[in-house]
């Protein structure tokens, strides 16, 4: 197991190595069959993806990215299976990924209430160090992201996942369905009512409205 978390390197989580699709399904049987070699080179191509995911859920700076993104592996290989290739093996690999990461942002949460009373704290300075825009700019976004966070940790479990898949991750609403043996017009739905809390909780943010009226 420790061979296969060593491809979690942090230094490549921008991208995995280049693999088909055809090529990904055939590791992904060979390592559900006990295949150490395959399940090895399965984390090697999805391994950074995975890794990227958990950190744009939790944020850079969060104290938990590197035991989530261990957990998103662990918990892949233990699910391949199961797996009947219904939505491919990267789209398998990545909606595990996220829904590892949501566990983790509310498991930080709980953690917080408990220790300090503070579950409502956030890292207003989590500014990411890629940022390139004004200072006025990247606060409003900063502010965003938290509050999006915030947002992920208080929803229902399937509303949460379709709004990070679809406006964290990119994925299409067919996509998503397809990944989530659901519907597209299920999707649609559960992003509906996760824009709709969203819209209140941007509206119901004083900083961050009093920030969008400086900026104005």
């Amino acid at each position: 197991m420790l061979k296969l978390l060593n491809h979690l390197d942090p230094a490549t989580d921008d991208g995995d190595l280049p693999a088909a699709p055809d090529e990904l399904a055939g590791l992904a049987r060979a390592a559900a069959a006990g295949d150490a070699d395959a399940a090895s080179t399965l984390v090697m191509h999805l391994g950074g993806s995975m890794f990227a995911i958990v950190r744009r859920v939790l944020g850079r700076r969060h104290a938990d990215i590197d035991d989530a993104a261990q957990d998103a592996v662990i918990a892949l290989l233990g699910a391949l299976p199961k797996f009947r290739n219904e939505c491919g093996v990267a789209h398998f690999a990545h909606r595990i990924a996220l829904l590892t990461a949501l566990a983790a942002l509310r498991r930080a949460r709980v953690r917080l209430r408990f220790t300090d009373g503070s579950g409502d704290r956030e890292l207003d300075a989590e500014a990411e160090a890629d940022d390139v825009a004004s200072p006025w700019a990247t606060t409003v976004s900063t502010r965003r992201r938290v509050l999006v966070r915030q947002l992920l940790d208080e929803l229902p479990d399937v509303i949460a996942e379709a709004l990070a898949l679809h406006f964290i991750l990119g994925y299409t609403v067919d996509e998503i369905a397809e990944a989530a043996a659901i519907s597209p017009n299920t999707v649609w739905s559960r992003l509906r009512l996760g824009k709709q809390a969203l819209r209140r909780k941007l509206e119901g943010d004083a900083r961050l409205a009093e920030l969008l009226e400086v900026g104005g």
